[in-house]
């Protein structure tokens, strides 16, 4: 009886990581150390934690007007964002295999494709998903790539669809409602 108890504590010990990694909405970027001598241009941003709680003191130090309340509202339940660019003189400067190891995260447990968009003239890719707990967003990533360029962008946190909603129009982000 024992063995058997001991048994099955040491195998949840061991898949728990796992369990961990493959259903959370922060994705395991890279640091493409490899890729920084190569690129003409490179973007790398990173808020979280004590960074995080800055930024939104800031944006909430600089409201103005409603449609920035609602942008400070927004950004209260964002835990961490972050970016990742690279821009390249060439094509092909970067393999694949160097973006492919974050898409794979984005077929775990919890993630849904919002879009994929995938051209072969001119190349390009678009994967746009979002990780839920039941009804609520807890994560969004895009990745996007064309043969001198890609983007990985995670966002983790609760996001309210309704709160990005009554941001059209304002921070440059484009009005979707026909409406107006």
């Amino acid at each position: 009886m024992k063995f058997r108890s001991l048994a099955a504590t040491l195998a949840l010990t061991l898949a728990l990581p796992t369990l961990g990694l493959a259903g959370g909405p922060e994705l395991k970027i890279p640091d493409f150390s490899h890729l920084r001598h190569k690129a003409s241009e490179s973007t790398d941003i990173t808020l979280d934690g004590f960074l995080m709680r800055i930024a939104k003191k800031f944006a909430a130090s600089h409201a103005a007007d409603e449609a920035h309340d609602e942008a400070i509202s927004l950004l209260q339940d964002i835990k961490s964002v972050r970016v990742r660019n690279f821009t390249f003189d060439t094509d092909d400067a970067y393999s694949a295999a160097d973006i492919d190891s974050v898409r794979k995260q984005l077929q775990g447990p919890g993630w849904s494709a919002l879009a994929t968009v995938h051209r072969r003239e001119p190349r390009e890719d678009v994967d746009v998903y979002i990780c839920l707990d039941g009804e609520k967003i807890k994560g969004l990533a895009v990745i996007a790539s064309e043969p001198r360029e890609f983007t990985i962008v995670n966002i983790v946190g609760s996001i309210d669809i309704d709160k990005i909603s009554q941001l059209e129009g304002e921070f440059g982000i484009p009005k979707m409602s026909e409406n107006e």
